[in-house]
């Protein structure tokens, strides 16, 4: 299953918030690369039918069908990765984290990722 710290929970519902999207889901997402690493990315949007919904520390996740293999296991967490530099990261099943990890944002509010 999916999961996210407490961190990248009160993260996001801050960016909720400022950006007018509390009524929407977090939608995330994860694709195969070309060079094979996995990139992911998450944004607000409008869950749908088919979705995967989950209420995470208070946080409405959807995930489309066709992503959900690539996110089992996956831990989406906000750390600060250098003095004052503060960042969304998703650590893969098994893995340490991984500052280097692919994040893109869309998808109303979540453009910057950070605070």
């Amino acid at each position: 299953m999916f999961t996210l710290t407490s961190a990248a929970a009160q993260q996001i519902q801050r960016v909720a918030a400022a950006s007018a999207a509390q009524d929407l889901a977090l939608r995330v997402a994860a694709r195969h690369a070309a060079d094979g690493s996995i990139e992911y990315g998450m944004g607000f949007d409008d869950a749908q039918d088919d979705d995967l919904r989950l209420l995470l520390d208070g946080v409405a996740v959807v995930i489309a069908d066709p992503h959900q293999p690539l996110l089992e296991g996956t831990v989406l967490d906000f750390v600060e990765l250098e003095p004052g530099e503060f960042n969304f990261i998703f650590i893969p099943a098994g893995a340490e984290p991984a500052p280097a990890a692919k994040v893109s944002c869309g998808g109303g509010g979540c453009s910057s990722c950070g605070g």
